[in-house]
């Protein structure tokens, strides 16, 4: 969600929805969506383009193994 709010325009998120391999149509369709930024990002198009895999590869931090190194239980 936080990702697809920071490409604030419709152009951008068409255009970056398209370089991660979706089709201009549903690339369209997801980005002048007017749902709301967290249903937005529930759609099946927005879930197939960024996985977490993806999301990792390109910088961005997993949470998960911190969350856990942290929680133990014990």
């Amino acid at each position: 969600m936080c990702i697809w709010k920071q490409w604030k325009k419709p152009g951008t998120k068409f255009r970056n929805l398209v370089k991660m391999g979706i089709s201009e149509k549903y690339a369209f369709m997801a980005a002048n969506s007017r749902k709301t930024y967290w249903r937005t990002s529930n759609t099946t198009t927005v879930k197939r383009t960024m996985k977490k895999e993806r999301l990792i590869n390109s910088g961005f931090y997993d949470l998960t193994p911190a969350y856990q190194s942290l929680h133990v239980n014990c």
